[in-house]
């Protein structure tokens, strides 16, 4: 059981009930002026409506100077949005059957033995004017509330012991009253022995802070539920205290937000791998453009080498018809030049691939065949920098499911990261193996750059975090790079001394792979 959060003292929920009154005498009235005095701080209690054949009846008149719609007919109450019960007063047993026959789905009705009640708090009322008989008064009808509300609620004494719920209460725990009433409040709702606070070290108890303050308090709460899943509670305490101000008693209500908190979490997680994608795309565009100058001039070497094979056949072929040794040249040339053309196609599809936008696409990926895209790309900027490029690649597919322009981004991060690390040249080695024990691929890039001093390392995958001058980098590499890798349930770690090199090795579930040939066959 975790404590999602505490804000004890804040504003805390209330519980709003629309009510429509069927009936304005003197009832009526009365609770009008019950109601106008607010003794119930966790009702948000709205009076939608009156209705009386009587224009002059008492509880009308007071109804329409506090600008509450009022009618002679009740049908009319039946129709107004939001209600969610009618209060009938009458005393007529045919009323109350047709407000019951005509009344929407899920609006309920308090009855006329609870009119009967208000009658005679009201008699109460009119005959004794203590505050203790009015606080009978209040108590009396602020039960009858508790009970009609569609909130959970539950009322606990001091000492943990559940004095009342209602039946809203009972259906979120699947209890029946005689099962509840009397028990403690951590046996009904968590099943555990002793307080929450007491069982789960760190969590804060909303009764335990009402108790403390004399305010009231709201947590959320994970509960064990009826059918072994986890619901989450929004859980909201009130105080109720005696004429001294002391709490004797606390009003707690139940919401079930599940569902509500599973579609925030669902969507918290989309809008994250949503702003992942984002950055790893703004991320390949500035890697597209380092790849740029190193890509051109590879690509460039060969094309002039195309160019001058075709002025040299072109020269041949306007001074006449060449000879038979001349055409074995021109098929020499003639395949050259296809391997070198064939050799920048490939390298202009491997960056128009990489620079392509994709939505996020998770697919069954080996991991060589991205390290061999990425490298196919780097290997020309390493060679112009100096760098030895090692490659030891497990024999066999290593794959893994994932999205294939965040894992190319991830590499190529890393390994941009190594060429930066050695503006005067190294040793950069790439490795991938299955790790059989845990059903793991693994890939480890080796430098033997800067290395990483210590203080930095917590620091290394916060976005925006770099040791770059201005204007040599975002600082977004890494932080990228941890992003990509826990979005695919992955790990990775670092092994790095200062002025030694860095080692990032990486490591990701396999979802299938395919022994090696030990024949080699």
């Amino acid at each position: 059981m975790e404590t999602i959060n505490n804000t004890p003292g804040n504003q805390a929920e209330t519980f709003s009930l629309n009510i429509a009154i069927v009936g304005g005498g003197r009832t009526c009235r009365f609770f009008l002026e019950l109601i106008n005095n607010d003794p119930f701080p966790f009702f948000d209690i709205k009076i939608l409506g009156v209705c009386d054949k009587n224009a002059t009846a008492e509880g009308i008149l007071l109804a329409k100077k506090m600008g509450i719609y009022t009618t002679d007919d009740f049908h009319d109450l039946l129709n107004i949005a939001h209600l969610d019960s009618v209060l009938e007063l009458t005393g007529s047993r045919n009323v109350l059957l047709e407000i019951i026959r005509l009344k929407p789905k899920g609006v309920g009705v308090l009855e006329y033995n609870i009119s009967r009640i208000l009658r005679n708090l009201l008699d109460t009322n009119q005959r004794l004017k203590s505050t203790e008989k009015k606080l009978v008064a209040e108590r009396t009808f602020s039960n009858l509330l508790i009970q009609q509300s569609t909130a959970a609620i539950v009322i606990i004494n001091t000492d943990f012991i559940i004095l009342d719920v209602n039946d809203a209460y009972l259906n979120a725990v699947k209890k029946t009253k005689d099962k509840v009433i009397g028990s403690h409040c951590y046996e009904i709702s968590h099943g555990i022995n002793a307080p929450c606070s007491s069982a789960f070290p760190g969590v804060k108890c909303p009764m335990l802070e009402t108790l403390r303050t004399g305010k009231n308090a709201h947590v959320i709460h994970d509960h064990p539920g009826p059918d072994g899943h986890r619901m989450y509670c929004n859980l909201t305490t009130y105080p109720i205290k005696n004429d001294d101000g002391d709490v004797i008693q606390v009003v707690e209500f139940w919401r079930d937000i599940t569902a509500e908190f599973s579609d925030r979490w669902n969507k918290r997680v989309k809008e994250f791998k949503s702003d992942i994608q984002k950055m790893v795309q703004e991320d390949r565009m500035i890697s597209l453009g380092k790849l740029a100058a190193s890509c051109a001039h590879e690509i460039n070497n060969p094309i002039q080498g195309v160019l001058i094979f075709c002025d040299y056949m072109l020269d041949i072929l306007t001074a006449g018809p060449p000879g038979e040794d001349q055409l074995k040249k021109f098929k020499n040339h003639l395949a050259l030049m296809s391997t070198e053309l064939e050799r920048c196609g490939n390298i202009v599809s491997g960056m128009l691939f990489f620079a392509r936008e994709s939505g996020l696409e998770h697919k069954h990926i080996d991991l060589n065949a991205v390290l061999n895209a990425v490298l196919s790309l780097t290997r020309h900027k390493l060679k112009l920098g100096n760098i030895k490029l090692t490659t030891d690649l497990y024999p066999a597919p290593l794959m893994v499911e994932g999205d294939i322009n965040q894992l190319q981004q991830c590499f190529l991060n890393l390994i941009f990261n190594a060429n930066e690390s050695m503006p005067d040249g190294g040793d950069l080695v790439v490795r991938s193996w299955m790790d059989t024990a845990l059903n793991n691929a693994c890939v480890e890039i080796r430098d033997t750059g800067y290395g990483i001093p210590e203080k930095l390392r917590d620091n290394l995958f916060d976005p925006f975090f770099t040791t770059k001058d201005v204007g040599q980098g975002t600082g977004l590499g890494l932080s990228i790079v941890h992003g990509v890798v826990k979005n695919h349930k992955g790990t990775i770690k670092i092994d790095s001394r200062e002025g030694e090199g860095a080692a990032f090795t990486l490591t990701f579930p396999v979802i299938s792979s395919v022994d090696p040939d030990p024949d080699g066959g």
